[in-house]
């Protein structure tokens, strides 16, 4: 057993992510009787920085970088993080040690309007900061106007009910946990919104080779949903994802075998580029990188050098 009397998590300081990184700490005081663990809320520089989309600030990775800061300078011994948010690949000097089971990882449109994204008026304001979403509503809707919406879900949430927007989506995970789902969400099926890569699932990092943080977290671990996570972040490590770019990832596990659905679009949804790849659940991060290659060659590779050049 790991030699630590005391855990620090370093966490974003929004609503979701304290209840994220406190079922984390529930999870851990459960598992390790007499263990100590406490929360370092910091406030990262994606989340003062509203007023631009996340893309033009740096993207995702500004929502971590200082929780790992916090870690090497050892004022925290692990972060915990929703991997949607964990860039595709870790820095130096930090590791993933353990992914929690995966909540409902599917995108909700929140609107008045009833019958979801069919239902929604022609010409309809629709709230998102995900490239990822924006792309494949514009598929489905082009008639859509998709406006840049930051800030934490009861902030976006205030936003549609002044009447900013017709509907704006957000993760399912979020609304779940924080209570907030009702009349007014709508679960986008994964056929018509494929979710983010790891979206849904909270990760746990540390400093890589802290073996004892590492040991006590690993009980927090869920086999199926780390296969599920390795296979598409390998996807889009090859694909360069970011949120730059709007790539989607989402995997299924059907006993030893694991289902990979992939996508790159564009971002005006006119070009959308989405393949399927199954295997053995074993080679997962075979799969993804795989599945990588079958989209660059079936045309994401052109997407990926015009939003690059862009």
């Amino acid at each position: 057993m790991a030699r630590v009397q005391g855990l620090r998590i370093a966490t974003r300081a929004s609503a979701l992510a304290m209840w994220q990184s406190e079922h984390v700490a529930a999870r851990l005081r459960a598992a390790h009787p007499g263990l100590e663990v406490d929360l370092v809320p910091i406030t990262t520089e994606g989340d003062r920085i509203l007023d631009r989309p996340l893309a033009a600030i740096g993207g995702k990775g500004l929502f971590i970088k200082e929780l790992e800061v916090a870690m090497a300078e050892g004022r925290a011994d692990l972060a915990v993080h929703s991997m949607k948010d964990v860039p595709a690949e870790m820095p130096d000097g930090f590791a993933l040690v353990a992914i929690l089971a995966r909540e409902d990882p599917r995108d909700m449109l929140v609107s008045a309007s009833a019958g979801g994204l069919d239902g929604l008026p022609r010409g309809a304001r629709v709230g998102t900061s995900s490239l990822r979403r924006q792309s494949q509503l514009l598929w489905r809707r082009p008639d859509l106007v998709i406006d840049s919406l930051r800030g934490n879900v009861p902030t976006r949430l205030k936003r549609l009910r002044d009447g900013e927007f017709a509907a704006i989506v957000l993760a399912a995970a979020g609304l779940r946990r924080l209570e907030l789902v009702d009349d007014a969400c709508t679960a986008l099926a994964v056929a018509d919104m494929l979710p983010a890569v790891g979206q849904g699932a909270i990760g746990i990092e540390c400093r890589a080779g802290d073996a004892d943080v590492a040991a006590l977290c690993a009980v927090l671990d869920d086999p199926d949903t780390a296969c599920r996570v390795r296979a598409e972040r390998a996807m889009n490590a090859r694909l360069g994802g970011s949120c730059h770019v709007p790539v989607a990832g989402h995997a299924c596990l059907d006993g030893d075998r694991l289902s990979l659905d992939g996508l790159v679009a564009g971002v005006d949804g006119r070009d959308l580029i989405r393949q399927t790849a199954t295997g053995p659940a074993a080679e997962a991060e075979r799969i993804g990188r795989d599945l990588a290659e079958s989209l660059l060659a079936a045309g994401a590779a052109r997407i990926l050098a015009q939003l690059n050049d862009t």
